[in-house]
């Protein structure tokens, strides 16, 4: 039976040729919603994931999307099909204050111990991934800093990444960005690590990819730049 959901959007991040989409509801519940398509990989297009005008959902918008059923994915608990067609509607955006709200509080972001050679804390085996409950974390972090490199330029690869880094409940983070803005921003700047200070994060688990299950981060808002109240 189909159903409106409305949340609020907390990552808009690339995935394949498309983008995973994903909130939470503002009702005190911790409910997460992440919809996705009828593709083998859930990815969600430009066309359907649209406001009526044409835009895009942003981080931060209050969104309700026409939804068919629940889709869980082992781990991806989270996940809910789609209507394609249906536009999806802003209804209004939070600020820090209404993050302040939703933050969660993990005594860690799910298996830790487990590391790539530029990453730290970063993927978690399959194995152990099919045992969770959930693959989306909301959480607040005082020392963020953004890394760019070129990782493989030793071996003639000349492509560049973007790293988080950070602290979280005294364990040390280095994960993968996939928040397309900050890319877009920080990949356009020369190597090097930039403080960016306070902020919220949404982590989200990857597909599994070769045994393993990635954490990235899905999304970056930064106080600096966030306003501190909302409008509804």
């Amino acid at each position: 039976m189909a159903l409106i959901k409305t949340f609020v959007c907390l990552a808009n991040s690339r995935k394949l040729s498309g983008r995973c989409v994903a909130g939470m509801v503002d009702d005190d519940s911790g409910e997460w919603v992440r919809p996705v398509s009828a593709r083998p990989n859930g990815e969600v297009s430009a066309y359907e994931r649209q406001y009526r005008d044409g835009t895009d959902p942003s981080v931060l918008d209050i969104v309700s999307v026409q939804l068919l059923r629940p889709q869980s994915h082992s781990f991806q608990s989270e996940n809910w099909l789609l209507d394609p067609d249906y536009y999806w509607k802003k209804t209004g955006w939070v600020g820090w204050r209404g993050l302040s709200n939703l933050e969660q509080r993990p005594s860690a972001l799910w298996i830790n111990g487990s590391s790539t050679f530029h990453g730290n804390n970063d993927h978690i085996s399959t194995e152990e991934a099919v045992t969770l409950s959930d693959s989306l974390k909301l959480i607040r972090v005082a020392d963020l800093t953004l890394h760019v490199h070129a990782p493989r330029a030793m071996f003639g690869d000349s492509k560049r990444v973007l790293r988080a880094r950070f602290s979280y409940e005294g364990h040390e983070y280095i994960l993968r960005v996939t928040d397309p803005e900050y890319r877009r921003e920080y990949l356009a700047k020369p190597d090097g690590i930039y403080e960016l200070g306070e902020s919220f994060l949404t982590v989200s688990l990857s597909e599994p990819f070769e045994g393993y299950v990635y954490k990235l981060v899905a999304a970056i808002i930064e106080r600096a730049k966030t306003p501190t109240g909302s409008r509804r």
